[in-house]
Protein backbone atom coordinates (compact mmCIF):
# COMPACT_ATOMS: atom_id res chain seq x y z
CA UNK A 1 0.00 0.00 0.00
CA UNK A 2 2.74 2.59 1.00
CA UNK A 3 4.19 1.96 -2.94
CA UNK A 4 0.98 3.09 -4.17
CA UNK A 5 0.72 6.07 -2.00
CA UNK A 6 3.78 7.34 -2.87
CA UNK A 7 2.97 6.65 -6.80
CA UNK A 8 -0.29 8.85 -6.36
CA UNK A 9 1.93 11.26 -4.48
CA UNK A 10 4.78 11.83 -6.98
CA UNK A 11 2.13 12.12 -10.06
CA UNK A 12 0.34 14.68 -8.23
CA UNK A 13 3.70 16.43 -8.05
CA UNK A 14 4.81 16.03 -11.46
CA UNK A 15 1.11 17.41 -12.71
CA UNK A 16 1.48 20.31 -10.21
CA UNK A 17 5.22 21.09 -11.68
CA UNK A 18 3.94 20.55 -15.02
CA UNK A 19 0.91 23.00 -14.95
CA UNK A 20 2.95 25.70 -12.96
CA UNK A 21 5.41 25.97 -15.66
CA UNK A 22 2.88 27.05 -17.70
CA UNK A 23 2.12 29.88 -15.84
CA UNK A 24 5.25 30.97 -14.66
CA UNK A 25 7.45 34.08 -15.97
CA UNK A 26 10.63 33.41 -14.55
CA UNK A 27 13.34 31.12 -16.63
CA UNK A 28 15.21 29.67 -14.04
CA UNK A 29 11.97 28.60 -11.69
CA UNK A 30 10.51 27.11 -15.02
CA UNK A 31 13.91 25.47 -15.68
CA UNK A 32 13.92 24.23 -12.32
CA UNK A 33 10.26 23.08 -12.16
CA UNK A 34 11.49 20.97 -15.76
CA UNK A 35 14.14 19.35 -14.16
CA UNK A 36 11.54 18.33 -11.37
CA UNK A 37 9.25 16.89 -13.89
CA UNK A 38 11.94 14.74 -15.34
CA UNK A 39 12.85 13.17 -11.94
CA UNK A 40 9.63 12.53 -10.92
CA UNK A 41 8.96 10.38 -14.03
CA UNK A 42 12.00 8.32 -13.57
CA UNK A 43 10.67 8.38 -9.69
CA UNK A 44 7.67 6.96 -10.85
CA UNK A 45 8.54 4.34 -13.29
CA UNK A 46 11.01 3.05 -10.34
CA UNK A 47 8.16 2.94 -7.82
CA UNK A 48 6.26 1.09 -10.75
CA UNK A 49 8.47 -1.67 -11.34
CA UNK A 50 8.69 -2.40 -7.00
CA UNK A 51 4.45 -1.96 -7.33
CA UNK A 52 4.41 -4.28 -10.28
CA UNK A 53 6.97 -6.73 -8.52
CA UNK A 54 5.12 -6.94 -5.29
CA UNK A 55 3.25 -9.96 -3.76
CA UNK A 56 0.15 -7.61 -3.93
CA UNK A 57 -0.34 -7.76 -7.58
CA UNK A 58 0.34 -11.72 -6.99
Amino acid sequence: METHELINFKTVCLLKSKLMQGICFDNELKALMEKDVQQSKQDINELMQFYKDSQLLQ
